[in-house]
């Protein structure tokens, strides 16, 4: 029944008003390829993985900004929206996340990691069986003016991704990486 619904790219940040600017950050992983798929690792527990947050890279943010918002999306899932997978906000001068940065009980420095889709944290690949690949896009913002509370003036650690996402706006520059996940 649900195997030819998804949410869609439309609903993703990256489409959103508020998080339109120029696409000149250069986001990239040493984990997978651009649109390449993602290791198992890096996929949900109840999948076989680790729940492992890929290493990500890009180049740095531009003078001015405040704060870096990182949106992990699955525009595939089955979902009115896109399922969101981890919401971070980061201090500008990061560059680079390792391998579980973003993790809920012990992110990297410099990241404050909020709620995701399910609790808190990075939440890995699980796709519904028999429902095919998935795409997982990880969406760099470099904002203007930092992110301090959700809309409806929830505080960041109890509002909902979706929220944070809304109140985030002036976009200095924007970066992309897309991976796919198959459930075996």
């Amino acid at each position: 029944m649900l195997k030819n619904r998804r949410a869609g790219q439309d609903g993703l940040g990256w489409n959103s008003p508020n998080l339109a600017g120029p696409d000149a950050l250069s986001l990239s992983s040493p984990d997978f390829p651009s649109e390449g798929p993602i290791p198992m690792v890096h996929a949900g527990k109840r999948m076989g993985g680790q729940d492992l947050s890929p290493a990500l890279t890009w180049s740095p943010a531009p003078a001015g900004t405040a704060q870096l918002l990182l949106v992990i999306e699955d525009p595939d899932a089955p979902t009115p929206a896109p399922f969101i997978h981890c919401v971070a906000l980061l201090e500008p001068s990061v560059t680079t996340l390792a391998q579980g940065a973003l993790d809920a009980d012990s992110p990297a420095d410099g990241v404050h990691v909020l709620r995701s889709g399910m609790g808190r944290g990075y939440l890995g690949p699980a796709p519904i069986k028999g429902h095919g690949p998935h795409r997982y896009v990880f969406q760099l913002f470099a904002l203007a003016t930092a992110v301090t509370r959700a809309v409806g003036g929830s505080t960041l650690k109890s509002a909902k991704p979706r929220d944070v996402v809304a109140a985030a706006a002036e976009v200095l520059a924007r970066g992309r990486v897309d991976g796919f996940y198959e459930r075996a």
